[in-house]
């Protein structure tokens, strides 16, 4: 069997507080793709997208902050590599819900308040989806830089060698910027909505909305928070584990196992923690413990 190399990819994770929530006080944005999409047809999933060339420029200096943030947060690349994943983020971002994490001279992030600004930058939006317009251009046109810095690392997945389309994804989680609202781009995407990670779950559990393996184990893992802060915090100093699930079939079934599991054994350090498997059953993903595969 030939195996794809994995294209480079980057999702981000926007979040926000929500007020009156003692259970759990945040929400993220999520959106729907469209039915026709080549790539998880109809599931809801976090804004991103490939990295492009575009995504690469010199002098670095002058469209970004944060560079230095980038590379501590992405130390296993080139400092190019580093840097492309998070301008690709932020490109993504932009582009599928309309967030822009950049700042101005003075170091405050753009607002869209404005509503002739908004305006603007919804037809920047629309030139850059089209390719039109390089965002690297329109932000130094407007006096903005990359906020780089604003993103932090969450995740990491790497699609299974046994699929043909294959993505090396860095999932990054990020605050929304004061005066900004996202809303889906009604192409790839059709749908989006704010939910906080257990509502989520629980809309998946009734089968309202459809997840794929990583989106799902990224919502458990962000079920336990219960702030922005929180998320953001712990983001920032824990250790970024490769997950690279593998395929098996097991009484009819198929499983994803993941790092740390009996059948995936991996050295310690490199194993996940909580449930290893992803079993799909009645065309949906569920997390199961090696003992526990149905219930």
């Amino acid at each position: 069997m030939t195996v794809s190399v994995p294209r480079p990819a980057s999702t981000v994770i926007v979040l926000r507080d929500r007020e009156g929530h003692h259970d759990q006080g945040f929400e993220l944005f999520m959106v729907k793709r469209h039915e026709q999409s080549a790539f998880m047809a109809g599931a809801y999933v976090f804004p991103g997208g490939r990295v492009d060339d575009s995504d690469r420029f010199d002098p670095l200096t002058d469209y970004c902050d944060g560079i230095d943030a980038a590379l501590q947060h992405l130390p296993d690349l080139q400092p190019a590599e580093a840097v492309q994943y998070h301008v690709a983020a932020i490109r993504e971002l932009f582009e599928e819900a309309g967030v822009l994490l950049a700042r101005d001279p003075l170091g405050a992030f753009i607002s869209f308040t404005d509503p002739d600004l908004k305006l603007k930058f919804d037809a920047y939006r629309l030139a850059v989806h089209q390719s039109m317009l390089p965002l690297p251009l329109i932000l130094q046109t407007e006096g903005q830089r990359f906020a780089l810095d604003a993103l932090v690392p969450f995740a990491h997945w790497v699609t299974p060698e046994i699929e043909h389309r294959r993505f090396d994804t860095r999932f990054f989680v990020t605050r929304i910027p004061s005066g900004q609202e996202p809303l889906h781009d009604d192409e790839e995407t059709v749908h989006s909505i704010w939910v906080s990670p257990v509502e989520a779950l629980e809309r998946y559990g009734r089968q309202e909305i459809n997840l794929a393996p990583p989106t799902l184990r990224s919502l458990e893992d962000l079920a336990r928070f219960h702030s922005v802060e929180e998320v953001l915090e712990v983001s920032r100093h824990k250790r970024i584990q490769r997950i690279q699930p593998r395929f098996i079939e097991e009484e009819g079934r198929i499983i994803l196992l993941l790092p740390g599991d009996p059948l995936y054994p991996v050295p310690p350090d490199e194993a996940l923690t909580g449930q290893t498997r992803v079993v799909l059953e009645d065309g949906r993903w569920w997390s199961r413990a090696p003992d526990k595969l149905s219930g």
